[in-house]
């Protein structure tokens, strides 16, 4: 380890400082780099994140409401499936559908029938 004289302190530290930041920005480029791990849920599971009773889970399977994997007897969902079908099922706001109204007019998909 290499001794400093108080007047190369300065310079020692600004060096470190340099490879501190170069170290910072690699880290911070390898967690963007890393794809988010795909979450693979039970049925147990994504009954607990949907707040939904298993009993119920399967009967929206059953009727084909639900992205569902299956693997022999087994059913598997995939997080971010979930999290799509909960978004498909949102409601407008009246803000929002004040805003679409013009153009829906324009297109003529505004129409009553």
């Amino acid at each position: 380890m290499e001794q400093y004289s108080f007047d190369q302190l300065p310079r020692a530290v600004s060096e470190l400082h340099q490879k501190l930041d170069v170290l910072q920005d690699l880290i911070l480029e390898s967690r963007q780099a890393v794809p988010p791990a795909v979450e693979l849920m039970t049925i147990t599971q994504a009954a607990e994140f949907l707040n939904l009773s298993v009993q119920t889970l399967y009967g929206k399977v059953c009727h084909k409401e639900i992205p569902v994997s299956k693997k022999g007897k087994r059913l598997y969902f995939y997080k971010s499936e979930l999290e799509d079908w909960i978004r498909s099922g949102k409601k407008k706001t009246l803000a929002e559908l004040k805003q679409e109204f013009p153009a829906m007019v324009r297109t003529g998909k505004g129409k009553l029938r």
